[in-house]
């Protein structure tokens, strides 16, 4: 029952294996947004983190919830293959829960402020109803050629 499936956020988003870390999107509105992680042990950043007690990185959580505005933000733009979603800010980061193998994530954004080309959001990211993190963060959007030609 997704909105939006693997493909169509393959169509949305630049990120591939292993960063792109959404997997569906359930619901999808002008300003609010859901998104789907399925964590399985599969996962490469579980070799390291940590072993015999796989947990995933706060900052992949947070790179979720961004994923998953990005998609937002450039589900409408007409010329989107040749923009990209950079996060500008995160601010107010907290991590509550450990997200193991298994976990489903659950992650909302919601657009906060909006100008042209920057957008000030906010997400929640859950498994099975509790919070596991949150954080609000800014997003650029910016032409990938300019951004091509950052140091």
């Amino acid at each position: 029952m997704a909105v939006l499936d693997i493909n169509e956020i393959r169509d949305i988003l630049p990120h591939r294996y292993p960063m792109l870390l959404v997997d569906r999107i359930i619901e999808l509105e002008a300003e609010r947004i859901v998104g789907i992680k399925c964590v399985t042990q599969n996962e490469p950043f579980f070799q390291g983190h940590f072993p015999g007690f796989p947990v995933m990185p706060g900052v992949l959580i947070v790179e979720a919830l961004a994923q998953t505005a990005g998609v937002l933000v450039l589900k409408h733009v007409e010329d989107r293959h040749r923009k990209l979603v950079l996060l500008a800010s995160i601010t107010s980061a907290k991590f509550r829960r450990p997200v193991v193998p298994g976990d489903v994530l659950r992650l909302e954004m919601k657009i906060l402020k909006r100008k042209a080309s920057v957008a000030v959001m906010a997400g929640t990211a859950t498994v099975d109803g509790l919070v596991v993190a949150e954080a609000e963060m800014m997003c650029k959007l910016a032409d990938k050629e300019e951004a091509e030609a950052l140091p």
